[in-house]
């Protein structure tokens, strides 16, 4: 298999796991995890007790250069940006700038396209607008005015509140908010308020043109075959779903600033994680930029990510105290397999008093 073929080529250029019996059997599980899956490069983190346990690359970031994995590798992130967009608009919303249930008519252009739409409904993904995916050309660049203007015209699919329905072109739309209330874009302004704070030293908006060290490629597979992501026009990777570059030790930072609820305040935490209410009075299972689950009667929040040929994950094990980092460069990698399977091992060790 062509997969193998060019693992083989680049495993001298891993590094050795530690010798310890957890790291063993952790490092064990992912390096079989990604060959079953064919993936080419990850880097991993477990944190448990708010003690990072692992943080290690494994795999190669660059298959035609041969280059590892590690935990300075710079992946995309996918829809996991969303949680930064979230955290972005309660800055605005703690400093009087805005309001959750402002109509987003009052912020963006053709306000009599909107109808009820409120800032509420893009967070939770309630609006009743499609996906991106679904209505735009990948290959066209479009200005923002131009995307708010487009999104406006749209057909909605439901009322706003009466469903749960993803929508990128909802963050995408929170992102123009931003700069529109800010004055910043909103890359800008997430730099300033949330990554340079959280102490993310590498996140950054993606750049086509720019020279980014240590960026990592991203791949797809076509008919058992790894080839190179699919290319799309650079505003895509630019907007405010989800179109960032970072580390597993900027998620890390980020990690602990979710785990302590540091940069918000209490009740902006609090309503980050509450999940939505519809029109029928049920509660969706999900918040602002936060999948909210339980699980053998648990509590699980996680969000992931999946684009252009990245894979990513960050989940919570609330009541274990464990979080599990995963950034893949494999379009469809099953990282929640991954991630439970580490949190198996984890819990597993602890309830043997390892």
């Amino acid at each position: 298999m062509l997969y193998a073929t060019l693992a083989s080529l680049c495993i001298l250029a891993q590094v050795a796991p530690p010798s310890t019996s957890i790291d063993e059997r952790i490092d064990r599980f992912v390096r079989e995890e990604m060959a079953r899956q064919h993936i080419p490069g990850a880097a991993v983190a477990v944190i448990k007790n708010g003690v990072t346990l692992r943080a290690e690359g494994y795999g190669v970031a660059n298959i035609e250069h041969c280059v590892p994995a590690q935990r300075e590798s710079v992946f995309q992130s996918g829809s996991l940006g969303k949680q930064f967009t979230a955290a972005g608009i309660m800055v605005l919303v703690e400093r009087g700038k805005l309001d959750l249930d402002d109509p987003i008519a009052r912020h963006l252009p053709s306000p009599a396209r909107w109808g009820s739409i409120t800032v509420r409904h893009l967070l939770t993904h309630t609006s009743g607008l499609p996906d991106d995916e679904l209505v735009l050309n990948l290959r066209r660049d479009y200005t923002e005015n131009e995307l708010a203007l487009f999104t406006a015209s749209l057909p909605r699919r439901y009322r706003p509140g009466q469903y749960f329905q993803y929508s990128n072109l909802g963050y995408a739309l929170l992102g123009i908010i931003i700069r529109r209330v800010s004055g910043q874009f909103y890359g800008d302004f997430l730099r300033e308020n949330i990554f340079i704070p959280a102490g993310m030293h590498t996140t950054r908006i993606i750049s086509e043109a720019d020279i980014v060290p240590r960026r990592v490629a991203g791949y797809r597979l076509v008919a058992k075959q790894i080839k190179n992501q699919e290319w799309v026009a650079p505003s895509h990777n630019t907007t405010a779903d989800g179109a960032l570059h970072l580390t597993l030790l900027d998620l890390i930072a980020w990690e602990r600033v979710v785990r302590t609820r540091a940069l918000l305040s209490a009740e902006s935490w609090s309503t980050i994680f509450q999940p939505a209410t519809l029109l029928n009075g049920r509660k969706s299972s999900y918040g602002f930029a936060w999948e909210l689950e339980r699980q053998g009667g648990k509590d699980i929040h996680y969000h992931d990510g999946s684009w252009q040929g990245f894979e990513t994950l960050l989940i919570r094990y609330v009541d274990d105290n464990l979080s599990v980092i995963i950034l893949a460069n494999l379009a469809d990698a099953e990282l929640r397999r991954l991630a439970d399977g580490i949190a198996a091992i984890i819990n597993g060790e602890a309830s043997r008093g390892g």
